[in-house]
């Protein structure tokens, strides 16, 4: 009998993992001049989660896209997960989801169910941001692949950056990290379907609840958590704003399933990017290898990684046990620059 083909089978790369290195991504950017405007708040001079642009003094428009491989063979949790992936963006940068547009390539020979429900999933993803899901592109490929052009708004003196975390400040995780080790100990057959399944639940969480609760604390600094792993969007956060982040390893929670991959000896594709992106720029002081392949592991659709001052964390861990959402202490902003794990 013959087998049905995966959409899986079909990636070479999957979700997060898909993404160019941060290494080679700086480089290809080194020589570009970065748009100038008065009304651009973000844009690639420093690059962040997504571009703002101030509309008026009372708004800003927030515009991400992001989109890649199938990383699961559910055509329904790929979508969901793609959406929710570029619909983080916008929460990333202190937003509200508006408006998104689909951007897919899929081979001609993929099932018309499987296409229907992708987008399907996608839309019904964006209803629950509280946008809209209003059209897109197609194009074939032989790799699947999905994601969305996502606009949001924010008010201009509310958005959020990676570049301004301060010494004294509290670092929180709001998702449990290892998609990358769960799904490739699934395929190993070294984890279970409940494994994959609280991952791909995960991985289709918005980040909504948890910026409506940060919103009122006004955090120095957010990101979330995706291709780069923990420590390549800490390093990112810690050379932006020109400070030492030290991230305590004890503290780094992790999805069911991903410590026993990564003592297992396996690593994800993304694994050795990660590594050479902030090779000899992140100290591993003591760190066991498990934990280390943890921080490193390419995320899809993660939480957000927040700096906020001290005097605030008791309030925001309260706030996030009420509301039945994660949060995890994972370390603190010195002065220096670098990354710290210890």
């Amino acid at each position: 009998m013959e087998r049905t083909v995966q959409l899986t089978d079909l990636a070479v790369a999957g979700g997060c993992a898909a993404k160019y290195s941060a290494k080679l991504l700086q480089d290809l950017l080194a020589g570009f001049v970065p748009a100038q405007s008065d009304d651009l708040l973000v844009g690639l001079a420093p690059a962040d989660d997504a571009a703002v642009y101030r509309l008026n003094d009372q708004q800003a428009l927030v515009f991400t896209v992001d989109f890649f491989p199938p990383l699961v063979d559910d055509p329904s949790a790929f979508g969901a997960i793609a959406a929710t992936n570029a619909l983080n963006d916008v929460f990333a940068m202190g937003g509200r989801p508006l408006l998104a547009l689909s951007v897919a390539a899929f081979p001609e020979a993929l099932d018309a169910e499987a296409v229907a429900a992708i987008l399907a999933a996608a839309a019904a993803k964006v209803r629950e941001a509280g946008g809209v899901l209003a059209g897109g592109h197609t194009i074939r490929d032989d790799e699947p692949k999905y994601g969305l052009a996502v606009a949001g708004t924010v008010a201009p003196d509310g958005v959020w950056l990676k570049s301004s975390a301060q010494p004294g400040d509290v670092v929180f995780l709001t998702k449990p990290l290892g998609t990358g080790l769960v799904l490739t100990g699934h395929k190993k057959g070294l984890v279970g379907e409940l494994e994959l399944q609280t991952a791909v639940a995960q991985m289709t969480e918005l980040n909504a609840g948890a910026a409506d609760l940060l919103r009122p604390l006004s955090p120095h600094a957010v990101t979330d958590v995706t291709g780069f792993g923990l420590f390549g969007h800490a390093f990112e956060m810690a050379e932006r704003s020109g400070v030492n982040i030290v991230l305590e390893a004890d503290r780094l929670p992790a999805l069911p399933g991903a410590i026993e991959v990564a003592k297992a000896g396996y690593r994800t594709g993304g694994d050795p990017r990660n590594r050479d992106f902030v090779e000899g720029r992140l100290i591993l002081d003591g760190v066991s290898p498990e934990l280390a392949a943890l921080g490193f592991d390419p995320q899809t659709a993660g939480g957000l990684l927040v700096a906020l001052p001290a005097m605030h964390s008791v309030v925001t861990a309260a706030e996030f046990r009420a509301r039945d959402l994660f949060l995890e202490h994972v370390g603190r902003v010195e002065e220096g620059a670098g990354v710290i794990v210890c």
